[in-house]
């Protein structure tokens, strides 16, 4: 059980670049992570749709989720690395990495980054989160209350992707 008073949740700032950069590479393997170029380039236009999980103790990013938002209903795998199809009237955010540290893994806190940035993008207006994730992690998004809605039109990184869709009406 996360305890959320351990954590401050919050928009990235400017400069936190660098532990974010660090972070993807921590999580993902290099055919997967987002380059340093792209994810400052998402940090320097939507701040706004980057959610970081700030661990009291240390003022470090324990684990953020960020994406981008559109008018579009499917995953592509353009929006990881055009930050110009961004639209701010968009319905939809396409969510582009949950990153959480490997010593805050199993305590919920990928779960509380979820739920509170789709209780944020619904004050924003927005309709579904979506996102790709890989086979082993379709169970955990399932509990996370998103739909699967089957194999993705991704190739991102060489690999098979499952597109799910969190309704925020549910919410």
């Amino acid at each position: 059980m996360l305890n959320k008073e351990k954590f401050e949740f919050r928009n990235i700032r400017k400069d936190e670049v660098d532990q974010a950069v660090e972070i993807e590479q921590i999580c993902f393997p290099p055919n997967e992570a987002c380059s340093r170029e792209h994810i400052s380039e998402r940090i320097e236009a939507v701040p706004e749709l980057f959610l970081v999980a700030i661990d009291k103790e240390t003022g470090r990013i324990a684990g953020f989720l960020n994406g981008l938002s559109t008018k579009e209903g499917t995953f592509r795998d353009a929006f990881f690395t055009d930050i110009s199809l961004n639209d701010p009237a968009g319905e939809n955010v396409m969510l582009l990495g949950l990153d959480v540290l490997p010593e805050y893994r199993g305590q919920g806190l990928a779960r509380e980054l979820v739920y509170q940035y789709a209780v944020r993008e619904k004050k924003n207006g927005r309709q579904r989160l979506i996102l790709t994730c890989l086979e082993e992690k379709v169970k955990m998004y399932l509990k996370f209350g998103l739909t699967d809605r089957g194999i993705a039109n991704s190739t991102w990184g060489g690999e098979e992707w499952h597109e799910m869709v969190y309704s925020l009406d549910a919410l």
